[in-house]
């Protein structure tokens, strides 16, 4: 996820997911279920690591043990909170010297907390993890997140061992079509299980006024302006310049836009995009505002939420975010959008790289009356109630779970 997905996040317990709705995953003879031990590089943030979180707290809400490695981070204490164990390792270290003490690590773990199924969410611990569960004998699964393409036979190879899980889990059937075109992938090991909104985070009638005038008033919106909004960090392929090429083709005054994401890792690109804005007579319509703690509020602000993506997106997490919170989507049209986007019903998309395409694109949206904006705000809702919630993402993960521990006889099911 870009940054905005952890932005806002609770570690309380889960209120839309009961223990109930988990009865069926409770291991029959009443005692502690298998144990999962989850892999990935960091907890700091991001969709995979928010991912993580979810399924932590939904692998103790069914009865099981969860377990995650990594190598630390803020977000550790929000999975300790929920009742998950989580171990450091320098899982994310591409330092060959440090490969041989983590795995003698990893598989001491495995063996002396007695793990069922390791599940790795990244490469660099889906190596070591795909040897250690090896070495113990137990299943080892696999979620695909990051973009499939692979430019050299190296780079393929690197990314090879993802697609080498009993299960493999991918987030978007963008990726599973990848995943089989261009790793041969054996179809009957994949599963697309599509990532999932917190329906109670991401709730706009639970947005009250004083969250957002907080953010009126930190970010300075003017009033009765139509607010355009791009979540992301700031990164060349997630198209920053290209909302500001469309933006300068739209009528000067009509729009206050939003770039919201992390803008600190990369300073030079941030100043790089500002002089662009200003060179194309935008410049003070443009700005950059960094993360926020509270992107309910701020997608409950937006007139309309740009994913501008110049490559495919493997899922594209803001999408169903915001149209979770009721608001129109103008989106590139490839990847992950043509899976959450139902075009001209929750938003619309564009050609990938064209400027004028989604210049028109924020032109419509903006254009919306009153009773055309509530009935796409509704449709959007109901849109992500129906197919993109946190439950039904975590449920479908734990029936992988159980799938691949019916088949090795896991006792503790």
């Amino acid at each position: 996820m870009t940054e905005p997905m952890e932005a806002g996040a609770t570690a309380a317990p889960d209120p839309n997911i009961s223990d109930e709705d988990f009865e069926a995953f409770r291991p029959g003879h009443g005692g502690m279920g298998p144990t999962v031990l989850q892999m990935l590089p960091a907890l700091v943030s991001g969709g995979v690591e928010r991912g993580t979180v979810d399924m932590a707290r939904a692998i103790v809400q069914a009865g099981w043990r969860s377990m995650v490695v990594s190598r630390g981070g803020p977000m550790v204490r929000e999975l300790e909170r929920i009742g998950a164990t989580h171990v450091e390792l320098p899982v994310h270290s591409k330092n060959p010297l440090h490969w041989r003490a983590t795995f003698d690590s990893l598989v001491d773990l495995i063996h002396r907390e007695r793990v069922d199924l390791v599940h790795a969410r990244s490469r660099i611990p889906a190596w070591l993890g795909i040897k250690a569960a090896a070495r113990n004998r137990v299943p080892f699964v696999t979620t695909f997140h990051q973009r499939p393409a692979a430019s050299t036979a190296l780079k393929r190879a690197y990314n090879s061992v993802m697609v080498r899980g009993e299960r493999v889990i991918a987030i978007s059937h963008y990726i599973a079509e990848r995943l089989l075109a261009d790793y041969g992938l054996d179809a009957a090991r994949l599963r697309v299980i599509p990532r999932g909104v917190d329906l109670e985070l991401f709730d706009p009638d639970k947005v009250p006024a004083e969250r957002m005038i907080r953010l009126v008033n930190k970010w300075r919106l003017p009033d009765g302006v139509p607010v355009i909004m791009m979540p992301g960090r700031i990164t060349a392929w997630k198209g920053h310049k290209l909302l500001i090429d469309a933006l300068a083709k739209l009528e000067r005054g009509s729009f206050h836009c939003l770039m919201v994401g992390d803008d600190t890792a990369r300073p030079e690109a941030k100043k790089t995009l500002e002089a662009h804005a200003h060179a194309s007579g935008v410049g003070g319509y443009v700005h950059f505002v960094g993360r926020t703690d509270d992107m309910p509020a701020a997608y409950k602000l937006a007139d309309v939420v740009v994913s501008a993506s110049l490559d495919p997106e493997p899922f594209g997490r803001v999408m169903i975010e915001a149209q979770a919170m009721g608001r129109p989507v103008v989106a590139t049209d490839h990847g992950g959008a043509r899976e959450t986007v139902l075009v001209g019903e929750t938003g619309w998309l564009v050609k990938p790289g064209d400027s004028a395409a989604l210049a028109e694109g924020l032109r419509t949206a903006l254009t919306l009356d009153e009773d055309a904006r509530a009935v796409l705000s509704a449709k959007a809702i109901d849109h992500v109630r129906q197919h993109f919630s946190r439950y039904q993402m975590c449920a479908r993960t734990l029936a992988v779970y159980t799938e691949v521990l019916a088949e090795r006889g896991c006792e503790r099911l």
